[in-house]
């Protein structure tokens, strides 16, 4: 593990550079924004542009690297995405920053596939779980990190904008320097969400909802905005929320290989949306109030893995490769939704709102939940595969420990056809049990 690790330094360092610069932007664009007066609205719909550049950028950019190659493709998309950084630190503009903000997500939504797929290269069946593990721990922790920066400079200046822009451009060089061969780059056959949602309707359900939960999280700068939290706090509020998600995923995944996913899923859905609605009422300040925030996060955030571990446990290996792209898109897609429901939640309402918006989106996926737990029973425990934390972008299940990445290749060669040739199987198998073994959901 340490062997590969060495390997991809310089990779994983550019990456948290990325991800500090990821984290600090939206939080930035939430504060200046709020103390701008766009509106509470206008600043939902900023960040709803940034989700909607990362399901074009999902879309195009494989295309893209098939044409110019990874390295082209890479410095071309960090480019993109830092002068449209300081584009925002010039034009002060609900529009430009609206326009920007989508650049931005679909930038990065081409540095990260491009930055997996070295990973994917690089990691072998032994060690692939080991460094799907590191790199999400690189990956939240750098978001997390992110909001600390906000300290820096004012938010009302153009240095953190500067900043962020330097930082994606110096994540270049270590990459750039390091990654000499291309990796190889296969487009997989997505597959619909329709037939996703036919073999597994809570995993389908949850990552759209989730999705927009994690959405509304990203309003959380603009709440603590609101409610008048100094710059400081707002920093230290941000990222005791990413980091409660990040602290709590392990432990929960844990306990879902033993309990279930169904159970696990309407455990932290039912104690989320409880804090969250506590939260709507709650007046204190200093360590409950971020006890209060890092349990929100803790029990929001890791539902996306759950939901998506959840779908896996009716896919082969070959099948969670091609359902991920559909599952990242409709999280993006959720998460687009989110941000702008919650902001007029909270502009119709009040600050609080964000909470209250959590809350019923979590009260949503327990209640159908409930409902799916009536229609079939929880799978087996000696039939689920272990639960791995995924980031929500196309290629992380490929890093996915479960995953043989010759058998990928192999079904690749032969016709990517035969997912989908797979699935109907699958979804024959589920509506007519007396024909086979029954699948449960």
């Amino acid at each position: 593990m340490l062997a590969v690790i060495s390997n991809c330094w310089a990779l994983l360092f550019g990456m948290a550079l990325i991800m500090l610069g990821n984290g600090l932007e939206a939080t930035l664009l939430g504060v200046r924004g709020a103390k701008e007066g766009f509106g509470t609205t206008v600043i939902g719909l900023i960040m709803s542009c940034y989700y909607i550049g990362l399901i074009v950028g999902c879309i195009f950019v494989p295309k893209m690297v098939g044409r110019v190659g990874h390295i082209r493709t890479f410095g071309a998309l960090a480019s993109l995405a830092s002068t449209s950084i300081l584009l925002q630190a010039i034009f002060v503009h609900p529009a430009v920053w609206s326009l920007m903000r989508l650049v931005t997500g679909f930038a990065f939504a081409g540095l990260f596939i491009v930055a997996e797929s070295w990973l994917n290269e690089a990691a072998d069946n032994d060690s692939r779980g080991q460094l799907l593990s590191f790199y999400m721990l690189i990956t939240l922790g750098g978001k997390a990190g992110g909001q600390m920066l906000l300290n820096l400079a004012p938010p009302s200046g153009v240095e953190l904008f500067v900043l962020i822009s330097l930082l994606v451009s110096l994540a270049v060089v270590p990459i750039l320097l390091s990654a000499t061969r291309a990796p190889q780059f296969d487009v997989m056959e997505k597959v619909s969400v329709l037939q996703l949602y036919r073999v597994s309707p809570l995993g389908i359900f949850g990552v759209l909802v989730t999705g927009m939960s994690l959405g509304a999280n990203g309003m959380g700068a603009v709440y603590a905005t609101d409610i008048g939290m100094s710059v400081k706090d707002v920093s230290f509020f941000m990222g005791t929320l990413i980091m409660g998600g990040f602290l709590f995923q392990y432990p929960l995944g844990w306990l879902s290989d033993r309990i279930g996913r169904r159970k696990v899923i309407v455990f932290c859905c039912v104690g989320g949306a409880i804090t969250s609605f506590f939260a709507m009422g709650f007046s204190g300040e200093g360590l409950a109030l971020f006890a209060i925030v890092a349990t929100v996060g803790g029990l929001s955030m890791p539902l996306y893995s759950l939901c998506t571990t959840h779908t896996n446990d009716y896919l082969t290996p070959t099948q969670m490769v091609a359902a991920s792209g559909t599952l990242v898109l409709l999280s993006s897609a959720g998460a687009a939704i989110g941000s702008l429901v919650t902001a007029l939640a909270m502009e119709l309402f009040s600050p609080h709102a964000f909470y209250g918006s959590i809350g019923i989106m979590l009260t949503t996926v327990a209640v159908f939940a409930l409902w799916r737990s009536t229609q079939r029973a929880d799978v087996d425990s000696e039939d689920m595969g272990d639960f791995v934390v995924l980031a929500a972008s196309p290629l992380s299940a490929s890093l996915n420990p479960d995953v043989n990445q010759e058998e990928i290749e192999a079904a690749v060669d032969e016709n990517a056809e035969v997912i989908n040739t797979s699935l109907e199987e699958l979804i024959n198998d589920l509506e007519n049990p007396d024909d086979t073994r029954s699948t449960e959901d």
